[in-house]
């Protein structure tokens, strides 16, 4: 009895070169990712090794769309390996495509403040970025010129209580945001101005950028400025805004006194006044 070989169907190289380039970008990526929340990497090679896994993801939907061209042409085997590359690689790719499109709609700019006159100083982010990192000095009149056509919410914030219970709201509000802060001066008797410096890291890459809180008095209350910037890259696809808004919020919200409802006076019944006569009970089942 003569036996029938199974002959194997051939599989496409481009299928499987597609698949080994996607998988190999992913720890590439989350190799960046570490670096950059480790604190001990500059700038420059964490964004070297996030764009390489990143090219290697495009690569490898190009080699996937080439494959499944072949394969649809041959019939050789390997689509599971072709499709595989191109999901792996667009949801490596996802990330860089939302900043892209937030980058294409915002202004390229990495420093936003309250006060563009006299904006507050990053004197302890001075001294604790490094040489590679940009400048502490603000922009001036053209970056708030963008700043104000991006994002004209963003004004001084004015509250009702003293400069020394408006400090200690935004010292409280940092706190419970887990900010480290690096600088903290309270305001003092001679009207010397409050100040809060902290530094904070963005969700993913944990990369770090600067923050400080200037409290002034301001007739019977207080004033309050505010200033976020990054340490790496020309363009904050708004995180600096978005992360101002949101404190200005909730320090307002933590330094508005709360009203405590008065007692309702209880009055007395007058005599020979019946009293009220009670609703009738309802039925029960």
């Amino acid at each position: 009895m003569q036996r029938r070989r199974l002959v194997e169907q051939p599989r496409s190289l481009l299928a499987v070169w597609a698949r080994r380039l996607a998988l190999f970008a992913l720890p590439v990526v989350l190799l960046a990712i570490i670096m950059a929340r480790a604190g001990s990497f500059e700038a420059l090679p964490i964004l070297v090794t996030l764009g390489a896994g990143f090219t290697l993801a495009v690569i490898a939907i190009l080699l996937a769309i080439v494959a499944l061209g072949a394969i649809w042409i041959d019939g050789r085997a390997g689509t599971g390996s072709a499709l595989l590359a191109i999901a792996v690689s667009i949801l490596l790719l996802a990330y860089p495509a939302y900043f892209g499109v937030k980058g294409y709609r915002l202004p390229p700019i990495n420093d936003i403040t309250t006060d563009p006159n006299d904006p507050p100083r990053l004197e302890a982010a001075q001294r604790l970025r490094t040489r590679s990192a940009n400048a502490t000095a603000y922009g001036g009149q053209a970056v708030f010129q963008r700043q104000s056509a991006a994002y004209p919410d963003i004004v001084p914030l004015s509250v009702d209580v003293n400069a020394r219970a408006a400090y200690d709201a935004a010292y409280a509000v940092i706190t419970k945001r887990k900010w480290t802060i690096v600088d903290a001066r309270p305001p003092q008797a001679d009207r010397r101005e409050g100040i809060i410096e902290a530094v904070v890291r963005t969700p993913i890459m944990g990369f770090r950028d600067d923050v400080v809180i200037r409290i002034r008095p301001a007739g019977t209350g207080a004033r309050i400025d505010a200033r976020s910037a990054s340490r790496y890259g020309f363009h904050d696809f708004g995180a600096n805004a978005t992360r101002l808004m949101a404190l200005l919020d909730d320090i307002d919200d933590a330094a508005t006194p709360t009203e405590t409802p008065e007692a309702p006076s209880k009055k007395q019944p007058q005599k020979g006044a019946k009293p009220p006569a009670k609703p009738a009970q309802p039925a029960r089942r």
